[in-house]
């Protein structure tokens, strides 16, 4: 049996981190969920430095990401993403409270694989969730190598 596919969960709200476990444990997916704070712990996951330096886990198979968060917001984290080699692969869902069309249009010019805004209502947040959860850990097939990563300094 493969194993499970890690999701990074980048959300500086803890409600909407609570509402997102509750939502994947509903609907039974066991995938491990890393959880960054803003997007600097983001992209220090995908780097795997400061508080995650030294971790081998390999790179997640989706980042859900907030858009608006403190120290790097989710557009600057998806920038960065695209630019790097090892990391311009890895799906990335911006879910975001934000229907702002400067920030749908910015999301998929930098190369956002989807946009969904976070639903007002309880059991629509937890559909959606569990909608994307299902996708991207285990139905689709990410490219070649992507799971791994390449140590950077």
């Amino acid at each position: 049996m493969a194993p499970l596919k890690r999701i990074l969960l980048v959300e500086d709200n803890e409600r909407d981190v609570e509402l997102t476990f509750a939502a994947l444990e509903e609907h039974n997916l066991a995938n491990e969920v890393t959880i960054a704070r803003d997007g600097a712990e983001a992209l220090d996951f995908l780097y795997a430095r400061g508080k995650f330096a030294g971790h081998a886990n390999g790179l997640p198979v989706v980042v859900l990401l907030d858009l608006k968060m403190p120290k790097v917001d989710g557009l600057e984290v998806l920038r960065q993403m695209r630019s790097d080699d090892t990391l311009k692969h890895v799906p990335v869902v911006m879910v975001t409270s934000s229907r702002e069309e400067q920030d749908l249009v910015r999301s998929y010019e930098l190369g956002v694989n989807a946009y969904v805004v976070k639903p007002v209502d309880f059991q629509k947040f937890v559909e959606s969730v569990k909608q994307l959860g299902v996708f991207w850990a285990v139905i689709n097939e990410p490219p070649p190598g992507t799971m791994k990563r390449t140590e950077k300094v």
